[in-house]
């Protein structure tokens, strides 16, 4: 596991800038794919020194002057700042206030359990910070049983994903998938936190580099909504859009999904046993 979020993230950012969006001049022959630290650092108004080393990890407490500054010169979207921010604090002084030993909630508060219920017979699953299936519908268990998803005593979409071998034939575009988990795993809660740490070193043994390589990578944020395609082995291809509903208190999200297209309708109303339009299609 990185132990250098921040600076993988900064080097990331600074190589994905170009000088030509920034307004400098674009040297014939340029051995860094970006900015140079320097070209950053002058953007940002600090020293080449002081950004090697956030960059190397030598350095993990800059102030939010400098987080901003930097934010500045690399163009970050809003939702890159805050993450920007929230890899400063899980590195530096606070990182201890990052950490927490608590286990991830598996309890379901009743007013969500009633959400649940009022979705049905829309496939809807409560997942905890470490991706176990804490709740689902009826829907949800019609659609996700016979992929293999609810095995064992406490099913977990990550560990399905990147151990179960059925993964990889039911999801299409498991690549993308992957990386959207990891994602999920890797902004729900810090690093340093004991129960991702258990987590990760189990898939570093039982997946190997597909988990490892993601893991080790510069972290993104999750999407939190689109659509994916599912090669049922009972309704056939399955096209679903999702929405993702956040409850930070509880550590967990609510993942809704919807048929993308009229046939999809169809086919999970067929799973459902239900009269053909209890579903409809939603684009966009």
């Amino acid at each position: 596991m990185r132990d250098n979020e921040l600076g993988a993230f900064l080097r990331t950012r600074r190589e994905a800038v170009t000088p030509a969006e920034v307004g400098l001049p674009t040297a014939p022959r340029r051995r860094t794919p970006g900015l140079r630290r320097a070209e950053l650092a002058t953007l940002a108004g600090v020293s080449v020194e002081y950004l090697t080393r956030l960059e190397q990890g030598r350095d993990r407490n800059p102030s939010p002057q400098v987080l901003g500054a930097l934010g500045d010169a690399l163009r970050l979207r809003v939702p890159d700042r805050i993450l920007l921010r929230r890899l400063a604090k899980e590195g530096g002084v606070d990182r201890v206030l990052c950490t927490s030993a608590a286990p991830p909630a598996r309890t379901v508060r009743p007013t969500v359990r009633a959400l649940l219920d009022r979705l049905e017979p829309t496939p809807a699953v409560l997942l905890n910070w470490v991706g176990d299936i804490v709740a689902y519908t009826t829907g949800y268990e019609r659609l996700a049983r016979p992929l293999g998803l609810l095995d064992g005593r406490t099913p977990n979409v990550i560990r399905y994903l990147f151990t179960d071998e059925r993964a990889r034939s039911v999801y299409p575009g498991w690549d993308r998938l992957a990386d959207e988990q990891i994602a999920h795993l890797r902004h729900e809660a810090s690093l340093h936190d004991p129960n991702i740490a258990a987590l990760a070193d189990e898939l570093t043994v039982t997946a190997g580099a597909p988990f490892t390589e993601r893991l080790a990578a510069p972290p993104t944020l999750p999407a939190r909504w689109g659509t994916d395609t599912v090669d049922h082995p009972e309704a056939g291809r399955l096209r679903l859009s999702y929405e993702t509903l956040s409850l930070p208190e509880e550590g967990q999200r609510l993942l809704v999904h919807l048929p993308a297209d009229e046939a999809t309708a169809l086919a999970l109303d067929h799973l459902n046993g239900r009269t053909p339009g209890a579903l409809r299609a939603v684009s966009g």
